[in-house]
């Protein structure tokens, strides 16, 4: 559990600090107070851009008139199983190449060693209508479910992803006639993590609705999941992962005058999508209301937590605007898992009384721009 958060010149906040009794938390207050910025901030505790995807260099606090953000830290103190642990994350200098660095209890650490200790899984507006939105936000959603659990997915979809750039660089070179050697070799990295990751993904999307049928009794939509994508279909019809990762270098042997005049990649796994069936209505969850997709998607995510709950690396749940297109019975049915699971989540709102189900079960945090107030 975050026992306390503390950060600096990060967004809206100078410097703040917020002390947590280890269980659910609501934070509430107006727009533009800096409730998300608080959630983004814990979602930082994580390899990656974090819930808004920003760069480093985006979310340094800028004073009126400064036309580069500055500095910024993040750091938070753990009660685990084996004792406190310090976890700090931030950037030295700002700009174009601004990196973040990360320390464990004062050492400097490879990002990836966070998921050691904390696993946060948030969920956000953007996300309601995540299934009739754009494919690539979809996998991009699906991608961090997956290496919630399996951090080995996050390197596979970085090294696939670099190699990919590296790729339609080098094909939309028209002054250059690219190296067809290097181009084979750039395809081999690419077919071996891209094999790589279709395999993670087809075996957490089987875990995943193993989860959801298990919450058969709850009163959330149960969704049919899937993967739409030919590395992923002979992922799940058995294949081998060295047949995969042929069937993939051959693919993109074949699109190179295709990809060359697109200026894109037009095969591969990052071309893949998470497809989703309302399974009551037997309808596809696209062309649902709001409230039917974030109800879907909350169930998703519940039932993902439920999962990595059973692991030594506890998950934390960031839900912003957490009651926005959800009933009342539905608010309460969440509050009521949430505190089941054992969970620490923190949740934002516009109002303390969206939360009343809560209230004695969970710490409050009235969010303003002049700080908190607890």
């Amino acid at each position: 559990m975050i026992t306390s958060l503390a950060i600096t010149d990060f967004r809206s906040y100078s410097a703040a600090r917020l002390d947590l009794s280890g269980g659910p938390v609501v934070l509430y207050g107006p727009n533009g107070s800096g409730k998300t910025n608080l959630l983004e901030a814990i979602s930082l505790l994580t390899p990656g851009k974090g819930l808004r995807g920003a760069t480093a260099s985006e979310m340094g606090r800028r004073e009126p008139g400064e036309a580069m953000g500055r500095p910024w830290g993040i750091s938070t103190t753990l009660d685990t199983a084996d004792g406190e642990v310090r976890i700090g994350t931030g950037v030295q200098t700002m700009g174009p190449s601004a990196r973040r660095i990360v320390r464990i209890d004062a050492e400097t650490a490879a990002p990836g060693r966070m998921l050691e200790h904390l696993r946060p899984v948030w969920a956000t507006p953007e996300q309601d209508r995540l299934f009739s939105d754009a494919r690539a936000d979809r996998l991009k959603f699906f991608d961090r479910l997956v290496f919630a659990a399996n951090p080995d997915h996050a390197a596979a979809i970085s090294n696939y992803e670099k190699a990919l750039r590296e790729r339609i660089r080098l094909l939309s070179n028209e002054d250059v006639r690219p190296d067809p050697l290097w181009l084979d070799a750039l395809e081999a990295r690419l077919s071996e993590a891209g094999a790589r990751a279709a395999v993670n993904r087809v075996a957490a999307l089987k875990a995943l609705q193993e989860g959801i049928d298990a919450r058969a009794d709850r009163p959330f939509p149960l969704a049919d999941l899937g993967l739409e994508g030919p590395a992923e279909q002979m992922a799940q019809d058995g294949a081998d992962e060295s047949d995969i990762l042929s069937m993939l270098g051959e693919g993109f042997a074949r699109a190179r005058a295709r990809d060359g005049a697109a200026g894109r990649s037009l095969f591969g796994p990052h071309r893949t999508d998470l497809t989703a069936i309302h399974r009551e209505k037997n309808r596809p969850a696209a062309e649902g209301s709001s409230g039917e997709q974030k109800a879907l998607v909350l169930n998703l995510i519940l039932a993902q937590t439920a999962r990595l709950a059973e692991g030594t690396a506890k998950p934390v749940l960031l839900l912003d605007e957490a009651p926005a297109h959800l009933d009342e019975a539905r608010r309460a049915a969440l509050f009521d898992e949430i505190e089941a699971l054992g969970l620490q989540a923190f949740m934002t709102g516009t109002e303390r009384p969206l939360f009343s189900a809560l209230e004695g079960r969970a710490q409050f945090v009235s969010v303003s721009p002049r700080g908190f107030d607890v």
